[in-house]
Order: structure tokens, then C-alpha cells, then sequence
């Protein structure tokens, strides 16, 4: 005796209506961890707009007036002292590193990725074995040589720092993204006599542009923020943004206002290059996470 065939799932089944919840969900946590990140942020901006009395008020006031005394504070309009100069020693230190560590990275990851080493795994822990001491137990070596070479409180420093630090990464980061590079690309561009320059000018840098937009945003960010070095080895002439911000923090109290306000408009730089590689930024990052 025939059985008779089980009945098509419909598309209103409950696994069908179990996806949908969870996709739901899934995207309402991420709501709410994306408004947990942009909260602090929001009420850094929020603040930077009111007096300095509006601000120190406990509880906040949300409601208060706004007010560009934070800024014209910040910009010099009473102490007389510009952040012109350390912002601009934090874009030179941060650019110049960021082109070095491309420079630098873009090669050795092609080594490593598409004409692999010998024992390329070993050289990519190596890399990243320099990332696990801790910066601080290298600042009195580091401080030491700047002293005898007369390098201290200069922009220069910073730069040869800032692109050792990063150069791991980039290369970790690069050897990914250019591993998804087609062979038969590179087999062609052989054939047709390309040389090695050639090569990853006019046929890996365009495939992997996204990778190396993501790659160049990250070291950016990093030498940006870097504070520890800069605070250190710097002085009048080469102090950097972060330097300058804490600088605020004086025996009179902090003022938050003015505090909120100089961190608005120094994380901007940051927030600018994110925007303009946001679509970059999102391919490169997930370059081969879907196969």
C-alpha cells in the first residue's frame, strides 16, 4: 500500500517564522549595541555646545542652552594659545606613517601571500610576535636612543614609530586581503613580460584596493590616537593633537566645555577619513569572509 507524500512546506512554516525571529532579533541587538557605542559620542558633541556652568552641572543638563564658548575657548580666544600646530605635527606624523607602512607592507605581503617564503608562517609570527611587548616596557630604550641621536621632540620620531608599530598589522592584514587575488591574473600579467612593478601597481593594487583602503584607515587611526610615545618623546615643537588635549586637564579644575570641544574637533580628522572610506573600509574588511 503506497504512503501518501508528505505535504510542501509552506512558506509560513515555523522554521520559516523561527528565521525571521531570530534575524530580528539579531538585528535588534545590533540597534542597540550601535546606539551603546554612539551614546557617549552623541552627549561629548552635546556638551561641547553648552557653558561651562551647563556642563558641571550634577545631574547633566540636557536642555541647557548652546553655546560656542567651548570651541572659541579651545581655538585660543582666551589663553591665546593655538592647537594649530600639534594638530598639524598629528595629520603630518599620522599621513607620512601611513604611506611608509603601505609602502612597506604592500611588498611583504605579496611575499608572503602570492610568491610565498620559505616558512612564510614563521615570518608572519614574527611580525606579530613584535606587537606583544608592551609599549611602555620599550619607552626607556626607545627614549634613550632619541636622547644620544638628538631625535627627541621631533616629528620624525614619531614617524619612524608610529610606522614600526603599525607595519605588523598592515602586513597581517595585506597578506589576507591580497591571498584573494586571482592566480590566473598574475599568470597573464607574467606572460605578458609585467615585472614585479608592474605588477602590483597596475594589476594587485586595483584588486586590492579595498584592502589597502582599509589597511591605510586603521594605521591612520592608530598613529591619530597614539599617546604614550608622543607624550614622552615630545615637547613644544613636536606635540601631537592627543598631547595637546591633555594638556586641558590643568590645577584649576577641568573645565568640561572646553574639554568636549577639543575632543569633537580632534576626533573629526578620524571620523572624515572613515566616511570618505566607508565602502572601501566595509570590502576590505570582509574580503573573504564569504566564499
Amino acid at each position: 500500500m503506497n504512503r501518501p507524500l508528505p505535504a510542501p512546506r509552506r512558506p509560513g512554516s515555523s522554521a520559516t517564522r523561527r528565521r525571521r525571529h531570530t534575524g530580528t532579533l539579531l538585528g535588534l541587538v545590533a540597534w542597540l549595541c550601535g546606539i551603546g557605542f554612539f551614546l557617549p559620542v552623541a552627549w561629548m558633541v552635546l556638551t561641547s555646545f553648552h557653558s561651562e556652568t551647563d556642563a558641571a552641572t550634577n545631574p547633566p543638563s540636557v536642555g541647557a542652552g548652546l553655546s560656542l564658548h567651548g570651541y572659541r575657548e579651545f581655538f585660543g580666544a582666551g589663553s591665546g594659545v593655538s592647537p594649530w600646530p600639534p594638530l598639524i605635527n598629528s595629520l603630518t606624523a599620522s599621513v607620512v606613517a601611513t604611506v611608509l607602512v603601505l609602502l612597506l607592507a604592500v611588498p611583504a605581503a605579496y611575499a608572503l601571500a602570492i610568491k610565498p617564503v620559505r616558512k612564510w608562517s614563521d615570518v608572519l609570527f614574527f611580525f606579530l610576535s613584535t606587537k606583544m611587548l608592551p609599549l611602555v616596557a620599550g619607552l626607556l630604550p626607545v627614549y634613550l636612543v632619541a636622547q644620544n641621536t638628538g631625535m627627541l621632540d621631533s616629528i620624525w620620531l614619531l614617524v619612524l614609530l608610529y610606522t614600526s608599530m603599525n607595519l605588523p598589522i598592515a602586513v597581517w592584514m595585506m597578506r589576507s586581503f591580497l591571498a584573494e587575488v586571482p592566480v590566473e591574473m598574475l599568470e597573464a600579467a607574467s606572460i605578458d613580460g609585467a615585472g614585479l612593478t608592474t605588477t602590483l601597481t597596475r594589476i594587485v593594487a586595483p584588486v586590492a584596493m579595498p584592502g589597502i583602503a582599509a589597511t591605510a584607515l586603521i594605521s591612520f587611526i592608530f598613529s591619530w590616537n597614539e599617546l604614550l610615545f608622543a607624550r614622552v618623546l615630545t615637547g613644544i615643537v613636536a606635540g601631537t593633537s592627543p598631547v595637546f588635549l591633555t594638556g586641558l586637564v590643568t590645577s584649576q579644575g577641568l573645565f568640561l566645555a572646553k574639554v568636549c570641544a577639543a575632543a569633537t574637533v580632534i576626533s573629526l580628522p578620524v571620523i572624515a577619513a572613515g566616511f570618505a572610506a566607508q565602502d572601501k573600509l566595509v570590502q576590505g574588511l570582509s574580503l573573504g569572509a564569504v566564499k
